[in-house]
């Protein structure tokens, strides 16, 4: 889809977009504030499981984005919806941290270490060794095995650590079984995002600062794409790829509608 004048209801990613090391990047605060002021339809996407949407919230308000708590879907909520639909009131074996755990409660989930119907590996800093062996046992078993992202590794400030798909890998290698992963580049993460909001592709934008997962998974969901340069993305890593965005932008301020001006009585 070519025209941003199309666009109704918008999905964006969150770091590298709206924030960089928990400080808003310029225009994101004002950009929300214009969805809301329009009643335009919107989540902010993100595909660390780790944190439920209230903990994410609260960490954009410290970085000074106000972000409703219902405006933030992760890949642990889209891992969650995804269980649901397929098994309602399944069982699951969960690594990951609450906001994994809380995601499946919610939709009615039991959570289990007893003949589970599905393994789902999320995001987690607490990794056990017992775990990771209940894992592939029940995998064996005939447990279906869920990765809520592919992400190998994760940004902090001492640099990278490993995240869910170095642990889906090492399950991997033991059982011989692929995970199926819901998150991004993965389209049902932005299909379960839009089903959320009541929005159709046509009419939807995604903003991302990944060729690789925001962009690739926007086009193959039939997205309006926007790829920011406020992330990792440059020049030449666009040119890498035989896909483009509808549109490239300096950031999200791009995005922001002039305020009209005052006009004297």
């Amino acid at each position: 889809m070519g025209n941003r004048a199309d666009v109704e209801c918008w999905l964006t990613d969150m770091d590298g977009v709206l924030v960089h090391e928990n400080t808003a990047l310029p225009g994101a605060q004002e950009l929300i504030e214009q969805w809301t002021n329009a009643g335009t339809p919107f989540l902010v996407l993100t595909n660390n499981s780790i944190f439920t949407p209230r903990d994410l919230a609260a960490r954009l308000r410290a970085s000074g984005l106000s972000v409703p708590e219902e405006a933030i879907w992760t890949s642990a909520l889209a891992t969650a919806d995804f269980c649901a639909q397929q098994m309602p009131g399944g069982t699951a074996f969960v690594i990951g941290e609450s906001g994994m755990t809380n995601a499946l409660h919610e939709v009615g989930f039991i959570l289990t270490e007893t003949n589970p119907d599905y393994v789902v590996v999320g995001e987690t800093r607490n990794y056990s060794f017992e775990a990771i062996t209940k894992a592939i046992r029940f995998i064996n078993n005939g447990a279906r095995f869920i990765a809520t992202n592919p992400d190998a590794t994760g940004p902090s400030a001492e640099g990278a650590l490993p995240a869910t798909g170095a642990i889906s890998a090492l399950i991997t290698k033991a059982t011989g079984r692929e995970p199926y992963v819901v998150g991004k580049p993965n389209p049902m993460m932005f299909r379960s995002a839009m089903n959320k909001i009541g929005a159709h592709s046509e009419v939807t934008a995604m903003i991302g600062d990944r060729m690789d997962t925001d962009i690739v998974a926007g086009i193959e969901a039939g997205l309006h794409t926007v790829l920011v340069m406020t992330g990792i993305s440059d020049q030449a890593e666009i040119d890498r790829y035989p896909f483009r965005p509808d549109e490239i932008l300096a950031g999200v301020h791009e995005l922001v509608a002039p305020m009209p001006a005052e006009t004297e009585l």
